[in-house]
C-alpha cells in the first residue's frame, strides 16, 4: 500500500469514526442521563402500613421530608431525555374543618430547584422562569373537598401561579397516613406557553412544549 492510499484510507477511517461519535455520543448520553431520573412521587407511609387519614380538623403544616419539582421530555439529535428538577424548599397549610379540606396553600422556591446539569439550571432560573423577578411558585386551592372515611385519593381544584401567571388546576392527589403524619403526593401536567415560558430549541436539542409539577408533601399537624 503507497503512502498516498494509506493517507486516503486513514481519512475514511477518521471520518467514520467522527460520525460514529456524533451518533453514539447522543445516545451515550441520554442513556446515562435517564438512568439518573428522579422517580415519581410514591406513598412510602405505606412501608409502614399505609392507612386511609383521618380527616382531622385543624390546620396541617408541610415539614420536613417534603419535595416539589418538575418532570420535562428532551430531544437531543432524536434521542429522547426525560429530566427532573427537585428541590426540599416547600412550605405551607392545609386546612381541614367539619371533614373537608377547605384551604390549601403551598409554596415552592423556584431558585432552588436543582437537576444533575448546572447549565440546564442556569437556563431554568434565568432566561425560563426569570427567578431573580419571580422567586416562587403557588398552589392555592380553590374548592372545598371532602375527606371521605378510608379514601386515599382525592381531587385537589386550585390555582397554580408559576412567573405571576395564574392558571386553574385540577390535581389528583393520593393521600396515606402513618401514625400522625399525612402524606400528600402528585402531579399537575403544565403547557409552558399558559405561563409565558417558551421552550427552548437549540437545534440539536429541544424541550418539549409540556411537562408536569410533582409533588410530595408530608403534613404534620399544628
Amino acid at each position: 500500500m503507497d503512502k498516498r492510499t494509506k493517507v486516503i484510507t486513514g481519512a475514511g477511517v477518521g471520518v467514520v469514526v467522527l460520525a460514529a461519535g456524533l451518533i453514539v455520543g447522543p445516545r451515550l448520553y441520554a442513556d446515562s442521563q435517564n438512568s439518573r431520573i428522579d422517580a415519581a412521587p410514591t406513598l412510602t407511609a405505606a412501608a409502614e402500613g399505609t392507612e386511609a387519614p383521618a380527616a382531622t380538623d385543624g390546620t396541617w403544616t408541610i415539614g420536613e421530608g417534603s419535595f416539589a419539582g418538575y418532570r420535562v421530555d428532551e430531544v437531543l439529535s432524536g434521542n429522547d431525555i426525560t429530566v427532573t428538577g427537585r428541590t426540599e424548599e416547600v412550605t405551607g397549610t392545609l386546612t381541614v374543618a367539619e371533614g373537608s379540606l377547605t384551604e390549601a396553600t403551598v409554596e415552592v422556591d423556584m431558585a432552588s430547584i436543582a437537576t444533575d446539569e448546572a447549565r440546564r439550571d442556569d437556563y431554568f432560573r434565568g432566561t425560563a422562569l426569570q427567578v431573580d423577578t419571580y422567586p416562587t411558585a403557588t398552589f392555592e386551592l380553590t374548592e372545598p373537598v371532602e375527606l371521605e372515611e378510608g379514601a386515599t385519593s382525592a381531587q385537589l381544584v386550585g390555582e397554580l401561579t408559576i412567573r405571576d401567571v395564574t392558571q386553574p388546576v385540577t390535581v389528583d392527589a393520593q393521600i396515606a397516613a402513618s401514625g400522625d403524619a399525612v402524606q400528600v403526593i402528585g402531579s399537575v401536567p403544565v403547557t409552558f406557553a399558559d405561563y409565558g415560558v417558551e421552550a427552548p430549541n437549540l437545534g440539536f436539542v429541544s424541550v418539549e412544549d409540556t411537562g408536569a409539577v410533582e409533588f410530595d408533601l408530608r403534613l404534620t399537624a399544628g
